[in-house]
């Protein structure tokens, strides 16, 4: 008995493994872990949805991967096991699709839109997107390759405006991190990041015409260890439950 407990400690340690130990008052039953990849805009509230799927799923645990999108696609590439896929973007889903066939029909489960967020005060005085084209203004954005990115390229485009960022970053978070520190003096991020941050960041909406929308697509990888578990996740991620979730840390419905 000691050793199979130690065996089973030894597999809920390791962080690659898909499949770990579980004891309950009947003795041992194994526990199924998901390992979902997701963008880091999700961080905040799949952390919650997480917890709350796996109180209405028994024996199923998920482990969050968060990172930008194009990020988690080179995961998937490299060939990184995980069982399930939510990037901030269609494209991104598409590509990975199309490149390694790994993953099933996707499903739109939240939408989001950009911000433009400063530091508390705003002390740079930007309140629109002409003020982001500025000379000596600190702006950081996002990658190109980032959906973030794209989307504030997008954004931009339409207003007619030219920015030269002071940096750009690998993913929204790390946008909203500089900001908040106060290494810039502007940023576009999502509406769901700025609100997350509370009073750390002041922000200002960007015009419904200038604006973009941006949809979240989940999938079950192909290459999964089980499929029946990371299908009942992507399908859960639709119900009420899960989309009051989204609803309340400001994603739009899809």
């Amino acid at each position: 008995m000691r050793s199979r407990l130690l065996g089973c400690a030894a597999a809920l340690s390791a962080t690659v493994l898909l499949a770990g130990c579980a004891t309950d008052g009947d003795g041992d039953r194994a526990t199924t872990e998901l390992t979902v990849l997701a963008a880091a805009s999700l961080t905040d509230v799949f952390t919650e949805a997480g917890a709350l799927f796996e109180d209405e799923h028994d024996g199923v645990t998920v482990r969050f991967s968060f990172a930008g999108s194009q990020e988690l696609a080179a995961q998937i590439n490299q060939g990184a096991p995980a069982d399930a896929l939510v990037t901030a973007d269609t494209a991104t889903m598409d590509a990975v699709r199309a490149e390694t066939g790994d993953h099933g029909a996707p499903a739109v489960i939240a939408r989001n839109e950009l911000v433009i967020v400063t530091p508390p005060g705003n002390p740079a005085g930007v309140t629109d997107l002409a003020g982001l084209g500025r000379d000596g203004l600190r702006l950081v954005l996002a990658a190109p390759e980032v959906p973030a990115g794209r989307y504030g390229e997008e954004i931009l485009d339409r207003a007619g405006v030219t920015v030269t960022p002071v940096s750009q970053e690998p993913n929204v978070r790390a946008v909203l991190s500089k900001v908040r520190l106060a290494e810039a003096d502007a940023g576009l991020v999502y509406a769901t990041d700025a609100a997350s941050a509370g009073d750390a960041v002041d922000t200002f909406p960007i015009p419904a015409g200038q604006n973009v929308v941006a949809e979240y697509p989940a999938a079950v990888l192909n290459s999964t260890a089980h499929p029946d578990e990371a299908a009942a996740f992507v399908a859960w991620l639709g119900s009420a439950p899960a989309q009051e979730l989204l609803t309340d840390a400001g994603f739009a419905a899809p």
